[in-house]
């Protein structure tokens, strides 16, 4: 009997499976539902996120959703680079996991290759929104101002401790500039 050789194609598949199966938010978040997608486009500010490669020295960050051409969400994220005194941006483009009455996404800035984006929280004006990532590394709240009452940032803190983030890690992020 002939033994099968795993070749680079097939452990690539195997590889696509894998990551096809696998759950784009934390254990224990849960993404609203339902969720209205029109109402969630538009123009939000980071107030505070869980700092990561991607976005580390930058503030006056914000996230901008559109619809784009092919029924995605085009994701426009800007801040500015403090340490390098310039703007930086990246656009990249969003998905739904499953139904689109519920806030679970996927988002891409790196073609195939996906990360979880999960709204967990968020007011009925949608003016506050807690987004969990696809694991405890990756959390951030935002807001269509600069700024969040206290109130809505400590249930959203509560919120995100219960799931189990580590929220005296979060960068607070400043807007200070245009």
């Amino acid at each position: 009997m002939k033994s099968l050789k795993l070749t680079p194609v097939i452990l690539f598949i195997i590889t696509l499976l894998g990551f096809s199966s696998c759950s784009f938010k934390p254990e224990n978040a849960a993404a609203i539902t339902p969720f209205y997608k029109e109402k969630y486009l538009g123009k939000w500010y980071e107030i505070a996120r869980l700092d990561f490669k991607y976005e580390k020295d930058l503030n006056n960050t914000t996230a901008e959703y559109s619809i784009n051409e092919d029924g995605t969400i085009k994701v426009f994220n800007r801040g500015y680079n403090v340490k390098k005194n310039e703007w930086e941006q990246s656009t990249g483009k969003a998905k739904f996991v499953g139904n689109e009455n519920v806030a679970e996404l996927k988002v891409s800035f790196f073609g195939p290759f996906y990360s979880g984006y999960n709204v967990i929280a968020i007011d009925s004006d949608y003016k506050y929104a807690l987004v969990a990532g696809e694991s405890l590394k990756y959390l951030w709240i935002l807001s269509r101002d600069k700024t969040i009452p206290n109130d809505i940032k400590e249930n959203y803190l509560k919120i995100a401790e219960k799931i189990g983030y580590q929220t005296s890690d979060l960068i607070w992020a400043e807007h200070t500039k245009n």
